[in-house]
Formats: structure tokens, C-alpha cells, sequence
């Protein structure tokens, strides 16, 4: 089981949906420790911009310093866990927690659209090309179905992963699911 980071205050949430902190802290998780000159360079900003950045994940308990890793001239940087959650439900009750909510969620759709834009299939070979995208489904479901979908997706993919683990094919990939239910003008 992975560890987790649930947020339980909007002003965390709120801190970590920062559009460059989200990106710094995917890094961490998916690259491993990096310094604020690292990550400066992949994500095209300063040092400076990122080093503040990483002071922020680092004072709401994100990152910590890689103390194994230690660079001599810079701090080395790692994510404390392997993924953040809340209760959208809990953090909805206040009007400061669903505008956290609300912020987080369009970050995490910048993220897919800016992954999805930066994929280049023929950089692929067929075998990836043929799996790799998204799709979208419309259909009708109460709470519970939808809170059953999330379950499972997340059941699913945690079994891949460990039957796939340490398959000479396997690479990282971004995996996404998602339910919202659409507006009544929609319907």
C-alpha cells in the first residue's frame, strides 16, 4: 500500500495547488530527490522561484530534505508520500474548503491536458501507441456507483502494478480516472 498525505485543512489544499508546486511535487514523486536547481531547469523557472516553491511544500509537510543524498552546495529535496488525498465532502462543508477543492481539481485537468499535449506517439513504438490515451463515458450513476468506480479503478490499477513489477516492458505511466456528474442544463 502506497502512503498517502490526506489533507484534512483547506489552507493546506489550497497551498499545495499552487501550479508550480503541483508540478514540483509530481516530480519528486515520479523522479525521485532533486535540488531547486533541478527542478529549476525542468520546469523552466529560477532557482529562486523554485526554491521558494519547495520552502512552501516543504513548511505543509510535502517534501522533506534528502538527507542521503546530500549535495554539498544545495539542499536535495524528496516527497514524503506517494500520493495526496482529501474528503471533498468534508472540505465542501466550508466555503474557504470547496474553493480549495475547486482549485485542486483544475490543476489536476492542467495536468492531464499538459501531459496529454507533451505525448508525441511517434516518439513510441506500435505496442504503446495502441494502449496509450484517454477515453470518456457518460452514463448514469447514483453516489455509491460512482464511489464503487473510483474503489475498483484504484483496486485495478494497484494489482497491475504489482503483477507488472520489474517487467522489462513496464514504464511509468500517468494513469487518470474520474467521475463528475454533470450540470442539470447538461443532462
Amino acid at each position: 500500500m502506497k502512503e498517502q498525505y490526506k489533507i484534512s485543512d483547506p489552507r493546506v489544499l489550497k497551498a499545495v495547488s499552487h501550479p508550480l508546486r503541483v508540478r514540483l511535487l509530481g516530480l519528486l514523486r515520479s523522479d525521485g530527490p532533486a535540488t531547486a536547481s533541478e527542478l529549476g531547469r525542468k520546469v523552466g523557472e529560477s532557482s529562486g522561484s523554485t526554491s521558494y516553491h519547495l520552502r512552501e511544500l516543504f513548511k505543509y509537510g510535502f517534501i522533506e530534505e534528502d538527507d542521503d543524498r546530500r549535495d554539498g552546495r544545495e539542499r536535495r529535496w524528496r516527497a514524503r508520500h506517494d500520493y495526496t488525498s482529501w474528503d471533498a465532502g468534508e472540505l465542501s462543508a466550508t466555503a474557504e474548503g470547496r474553493e480549495a477543492v475547486r482549485i485542486m481539481h483544475l490543476r489536476q485537468a492542467e495536468f492531464v491536458g499538459r501531459v496529454m499535449e507533451e505525448f508525441d506517439l511517434g516518439g513510441w513504438p506500435r505496442e504503446w501507441a495502441d494502449v496509450a490515451g484517454t477515453s470518456d463515458h457518460i452514463v448514469s450513476l447514483p453516489p455509491a456507483g460512482v464511489r464503487e468506480f473510483n474503489d475498483k479503478a484504484e483496486a485495478l490499477l494497484r494489482d497491475l502494478a504489482a503483477k507488472y513489477a520489474g517487467d522489462p516492458e513496464s514504464r511509468q505511466v500517468s494513469a487518470w480516472h474520474g467521475a463528475v456528474p454533470r450540470s442539470k442544463e447538461e443532462s
